[in-house]
């Protein structure tokens, strides 16, 4: 037990300087990196989010379409629209608003599908719009803070009178990591954004599919 202590205690050293250093790192970028940190913390949150509500809402039971189409031709409309309403997910109220226009002509329930179809992916890609701009503003940010950096370098040499290769390297190499945070939120943002509209893309290929399935009940 001391042995497995005692092994342990450099690793968590080790672990404890690490981050300490990355910690330092990111104070030594300037205050620009106070926007950047939070656009991430935002990013992640919106893409923990939107994937909790597409996996929660982009469920579709293969089942319930041919069910719901066999109540109706039994002429037991009640009886699909409970079925339509158990289903939580998305498929289930568009499928209800479809039984709630049945006896109309089928271009007439097509459009209103289409309209209930609509809205609920509109639903699904809510927010996402934000880690678009955030993909957009970080990197942006991130040059921002270097650039003024180098400013500052610059600035600071013309009143010193006095190049040293020092002083250039150490503050530009700080001021060159809100250019790496930048950049590397800008990407996962983007990642985030692009992963969320493929996912929803595909729930609409599978989702028409089903409701041409419905409409042929028409």
């Amino acid at each position: 037990m001391i042995f497995t202590l005692l092994s342990s205690a450099p690793a968590a050293a080790a672990s404890n300087d690490q981050a300490a250093t990355v910690l330092d790192l990111m104070m030594k970028g300037g205050i620009i990196m106070i926007p950047i940190v939070l656009l991430s913390f935002l990013s992640v949150y919106l893409f923990i989010e939107r994937m909790a509500y597409i996996s929660r809402f982009a469920a579709i039971d293969d089942g319930l379409i041919p069910m719901v189409i066999d109540d109706l031709k039994k002429g037991h409309r009640d009886n699909a629209l409970i079925r339509a309403r158990n289903d939580q997910a998305s498929l289930g109220k568009i499928i209800e608003s479809g039984i709630e226009q049945a006896g109309k002509p089928a271009g007439e329930v097509e459009k209103f599908l289409e309209s209930t179809t609509n809205l609920e992916i509109t639903k699904m890609e809510k927010n996402t719009g934000y880690l678009g701009i955030i993909a957009g503003i970080a990197p942006m940010l991130g040059f921002i803070g270097t650039i003024s950096g180098v400013i500052k370098i610059f600035y600071n040499i013309s009143l010193a009178d006095n190049i040293s290769i020092g002083i250039i390297s150490g503050g530009l190499y700080q001021k060159m990591i809100c250019s790496g945070a930048g950049l590397i939120v800008g990407v996962l943002a983007y990642t985030a954004y692009h992963y969320i509209q493929m996912r929803i893309d595909r729930y609409s290929i599978r989702l028409q599919e089903s409701l041409i399935q419905f409409l042929k009940s028409f």
